[in-house]
């Protein structure tokens, strides 16, 4: 197969770790913002051609791959259109911020026969990958409960003339912050069957126009039982992203900023080895995000479209994210 062309729709931040990464993976042959000055930077680093409408950068390039980085609630419009251009499309978190539009979206990759990758990059987090095998292997025996924290810090700076904050175009901070945490607690454990919660605006009214911080509390069709505390006001930093799983065989916690350290392990006859140092965290100037694993999402994409390799992270998976970050915002109460 020759080298495989691909697109990047959305010039902002997570672009530029996506234009480096397909460099060492096929050839990026266009890019596309509606902000023309943000569009021609990055086609003058990559010597890509620039558009500033998808629908003719869809008619005019002959692409194999799109990569979605526009803002949440175009995710669904983009990657349908790309679809139906006929490209297969690799789309940033969340896949959309509507389960509607994922099921759209996922039907629309079936009617094309195209692939439609989602992007969970902490799914490669070292700790991350050796707690799913010790799950797999039923090592802690029947799960009791989990406990899942994130502390993050995003100041009024962070979503300063930006889409992010806004309902329509982000959707909410499980959205935009922590999607691929709420993503593990599926990958691991299941499907959610019920959700009480709490969420309020504390630090950023006049901001963001919706919660910064949330109390959930799960109950799995397994009868995990599992909590939820997540906040951006940490005060001037991140603290924490970290995952508590008790067992009847074991307690392993996993943590770090971002679930990149194995904080604590006590497993009945087993020992998690020493783990392989993970990537760096995604670093955008003023604030860092998730664990940068983008490197591998496209190896697995070179893969499955070469080889036919599985995809890591199906498009059902990605809905499933999407459906229970609906179900905790459907049943949360308002504190203020």
């Amino acid at each position: 197969m020759s080298k495989i062309r691909f697109a990047l729709v959305g010039c902002g931040r997570i672009a530029q770790r996506h234009a480096a990464h397909i460099q060492h993976h096929g050839d990026l042959v266009a890019v596309c913002d509606i902000l023309e000055e943000r569009a021609n930077a990055l086609a003058s680093q990559y010597g890509a051609q620039v558009y500033y409408n998808i629908e003719e950068l869809l008619q005019k390039e002959k692409l194999d791959v799109v990569a979605i980085c526009s803002p949440n609630g175009l995710h669904a419009q983009h990657a349908i259109r790309a679809l139906r251009a006929g490209c297969h499309v690799l789309c940033e978190k969340p896949m959309s911020i509507s389960s509607y539009d994922a099921g759209e979206m996922i039907k629309a990759a079936e009617k094309a026969n195209r692939r439609l990758f989602a992007i969970k990059q902490n799914r490669f987090n070292p700790p991350v990958v050796a707690l799913k095998r010790v799950l797999e292997e039923g090592r802690l025996g029947k799960i009791f409960s989990v406990q899942l924290s994130c502390f993050w810090n995003r100041d009024a700076a962070y979503y300063e003339n930006s889409w992010k904050g806004t309902k329509d175009l982000d959707g909410g901070t499980l959205f935009t912050q922590f999607s691929h945490f709420v993503d593990l607690l599926y990958w691991m454990f299941g499907d959610v069957q019920q959700v009480q919660a709490y969420i309020g605006n504390y630090a950023h009214q006049g901001i963001i126009q919706f919660e910064d911080t949330g109390v959930v509390i799960f109950k799995f069709y397994n009868d995990i039982i599992g909590t939820m505390n997540y906040t951006v006001n940490s005060y001037e930093k991140n603290m924490e992203g970290s995952l508590t799983v008790f067992g009847e065989k074991g307690t392993v916690k996993i943590g770090g900023q971002y679930l990149n350290e194995l904080e604590y392990q006590n497993i009945e006859s087993y020992k998690i080895p020493d783990l392989p140092v993970g990537n760096h965290a995604n670093n955008y100037g003023s604030y860092t995000g998730s664990m940068s694993n983008h490197d591998k999402v496209y190896d697995n994409l070179v893969d499955v479209l070469t080889n036919n390799a599985a995809i890591n992270t199906n498009s059902f998976e990605a809905l499933k994210t999407v459906e229970i970050i609906e179900k905790i915002y459907r049943n949360a109460i308002i504190v203020r």
